[in-house]
Order: structure tokens, then C-alpha cells, then sequence
């Protein structure tokens, strides 16, 4: 295999990214797409917080597709960046892929997925996310290990396309009334309202950002 993969036509980046559109806008794929979504947001907040050298105890994913991340408290400074990077998480995931595969390393997208995924599964307390994490998983390495890579390349795009539309789906759905959008409230007085329209601004920003790479790759 070689060390750099040639990214995708246009049109064919663009056929990968109406299909994920098709999975994360019908509830019948947004029921399993969101699980995958709640894994990027608790993770991003459990990155976020390591950075701020806070210790993670545990990371619970429970069968609605909801989430929790316990750390260490901190400042109140630290908490915001924290707390806000959630509902971005999966853009930002999202927007790290699309450049692997704008530099051609689509296939790395496949296997940092997995790895970032082995991480979070060691972090992750009792809960329903070890049977998710395990199934995301285990399909993951399935494609990486086992099929050509013209069909890991198109497996590495429908990542990076799911990644950052759900972001802005998962915005749209309970940003506006999250607990995280609660909490960024108490620290700072900023109405959730606020809060809300800086996670679609960032999300739909994301889109337009990483679209573009995958699309027009030069």
C-alpha cells in the first residue's frame, strides 16, 4: 500500500458526502449516527480537559445517546473551553480528517479513528458505550484490515463527512437546551441562547471548511 492515497473526484467526494447527509438528516440514520456523534462530543471534552492537565475519572455513553465526562474541577476559564468543546467536537474531529485526506493519507483517517477510539474506550466507565464503541470499532478495522483501498478511501470520506454534518445536526437538536449550554450560562452569565448560536456558527463553519477540502482537495 502506499504511503499516500490520491483523494477523490469531486463528484465522488461529493456523491460520499449526500449519502452521509441522507444518514444524519433521516431519523431512521440519525438513530445510529448520533451514538457515533456523542463519542466525538465526550471525547473532545475529555481532550480539552487533559490539555488543561485535568485528570478524566470516567466517560459514560448511555443508550439515548447522551453523554457525561467527569474530570478533575478547574478554573472557571479552563471549565468554558471545556464545556464549550463538546458541541464542536465532532466538527473539529471532522475538520482534522478532511485534512489528512487533503495532504492524501485518507487511509490514516481510518486508523487514527480507531485509535482515538481504543483511547476512549479505556477511559470510558461501565456503560453502554463499550458495546458502541466496540461495534464503531470492530466496523472500522473491518474496512482498514480487510478491504481493498479504493473502498478505505470512500470509508475514510464517509467519516469525515458524518463527523461534521452531525455536529451541526446534534446543535440543532438540544443545543439551544443542552446542560452544557446550562453550564456555560452559570460561569458566565451569556444566555444558552448565546452559546447555541456560537455552536452552529462553528459547526456550519466546519462544514463549509472541510467540505471544501474533501471536495476541491488541490
Amino acid at each position: 500500500m502506499s504511503l499516500t492515497q490520491t483523494p477523490l473526484s469531486g463528484a465522488a467526494a461529493t456523491v460520499v458526502g449526500l449519502v452521509a447527509f441522507g444518514a444524519v438528516a433521516m431519523d431512521v440514520g440519525w438513530q445510529v449516527v448520533r451514538h457515533g456523534t456523542v463519542m466525538a462530543h465526550e471525547g473532545a471534552h475529555a481532550v480539552f480537559g487533559s490539555l488543561l492537565f485535568r485528570r478524566v475519572s470516567a466517560i459514560a455513553l448511555n443508550p439515548d445517546a447522551t453523554g457525561a465526562t467527569s474530570m478533575r474541577a478547574g478554573g472557571c476559564l479552563g471549565s468554558i473551553f471545556v464545556t464549550f468543546a463538546g458541541y464542536i467536537g465532532p466538527s473539529l474531529f471532522g475538520l482534522g480528517a478532511a485534512r489528512l485526506i487533503q495532504l492524501g493519507h485518507s487511509v490514516a483517517v481510518l486508523w487514527v479513528t480507531l485509535f482515538l477510539l481504543g483511547v476512549l474506550l479505556i477511559g470510558l466507565s461501565r456503560s453502554y458505550g463499550m458495546i458502541t464503541v466496540l461495534l464503531v470499532g470492530g466496523a472500522v478495522y473491518a474496512v482498514g484490515h480487510y478491504t481493498p483501498v479504493g473502498a478505505q478511501i470512500v470509508g475514510a470520506y464517509g467519516i469525515t463527512w458524518l463527523l461534521l454534518l452531525s455536529g451541526v445536526r446534534r446543535v440543532l437538536e438540544v443545543g439551544a437546551l443542552s446542560a452544557d449550554g446550562a453550564n456555560l450560562s452559570q460561569l458566565t452569565s451569556v444566555p444558552r441562547a448565546i452559546w447555541f448560536l456560537l455552536w452552529l456558527a462553528a459547526t456550519l463553519g466546519a462544514v463549509a471548511v472541510g467540505g471544501k477540502m474533501l471536495v476541491m482537495p488541490a
